[in-house]
């Protein structure tokens, strides 16, 4: 068999496939989305949340509204192309004039561009709270300039607004690109009160209907989870996620799950604890610790090397 008979062959077996699964291709449509162009977005949308510490200008007190503006100026130019194809996806808007789409995802974008005061707000706010509750952090430059978590929420912030005002696709491309950088999965829906801090962060998984209330911290591997997904799209829109109130402390590993789950204030749920109903407030959840066994004389490696796991572990 030759080059070219190989290559038709091949040809011919993806076009079947295609054929067989047209509900995962996108042909003659034209509006295909550009994630590229969506994370070069958040990137400049980070410049303007904090001047100064991403870009590449130098900027000073007096050119402030010079650099503003101009980066809203491309912002705006860009991200409503976006939303103007991330309209096109919907069923409804398929047949509708160009001039009519256009004019939405325009009113689409000056709305989101205007929430971006109080996303800072929110944002400095989470600083803060990174800065009191981690003795490890010597300054709120290192936070911003350096934290998974930070570009995590930040990103959340930024996309939750979009979620809000409707707009498909393009909030859950900006989460699933910070989740791919930091490990840390937030979804667009989920709703997060102010001073909010993630600890190390990796392996995080905050449902879509969560609601987490203010001064909340979470450290790594912490999941918020849905008791069971299995309804599929029938669960749409039903509250599937936990509700997190003001003051609560969550440690590494711990799942919580459900959408009647109450975590009520002031709370502190340790380390690897698995929660499926709700906690009154000011209760501390741990499980119990394993026990450790060492023995003697003829075992005394074994002894030293559970001495290090043990001490590694609380490291």
């Amino acid at each position: 068999m030759n080059e070219n008979t190989r290559m038709k062959k091949l040809v011919g077996s993806l076009l079947k496939s295609y054929e067989e699964h047209e509900e995962i291709i996108k042909v003659d449509m034209g509006y295909q989305m550009d994630r590229s162009a969506i994370i070069e977005t958040i990137e400049k949308l980070r410049c303007l949340i904090f001047p100064g510490y991403f870009g590449k200008k130098n900027i000073s007190a007096g050119s402030m509204e010079y650099y503003a503006g101009d980066l809203l100026e491309e912002v705006s130019f860009h991200l409503s192309q976006q939303v103007t194809r991330a309209i096109r996806h919907v069923e409804q808007y398929a047949g509708v004039e160009t001039k009519t789409v256009d004019g939405l995802a325009e009113e689409l974008t000056y709305s989101f561009l205007g929430k971006l005061p109080e996303v800072r707000d929110y944002l400095a706010t989470d600083v803060t709270a990174a800065y009191d509750g981690d003795p490890a952090a010597y300054s709120r430059d290192e936070i911003i300039s350096s934290y998974p978590g930070i570009y995590a929420i930040m990103v959340s912030r930024l996309a939750h607004e979009l979620h809000k005002l409707h707009v498909p696709l393009i909030p859950r491309i900006m989460t699933e690109h910070a989740h791919n950088i930091t490990g840390i999965d937030i979804h667009p829906g989920a709703t997060i009160g102010h001073h909010f801090f993630i600890d190390h962060g990796t392996g995080i998984v905050i449902g879509e209907t969560t609601v987490i209330g203010n001064f909340v911290k979470l450290y790594q591997g912490v999941t918020l989870g849905a008791l069971s997904t299995s309804g599929g799209q029938v669960l749409k829109k039903v509250k599937r996620h936990p509700t997190i109130e003001d003051h609560v402390t969550i440690y590494s590993g711990a799942s919580i799950l459900g959408g009647g789950t109450v975590i009520g204030e002031g709370v502190v749920i340790g380390s690897n604890a698995f929660v499926t109903k709700s906690v009154p407030e000011m209760t501390k959840v741990s499980v119990k610790n394993p026990e450790l066994q060492f023995k003697s004389g003829e075992a005394l490696e074994q002894k030293e090397f559970l001495q290090d796991v043990f001490f590694d572990y609380m490291i």
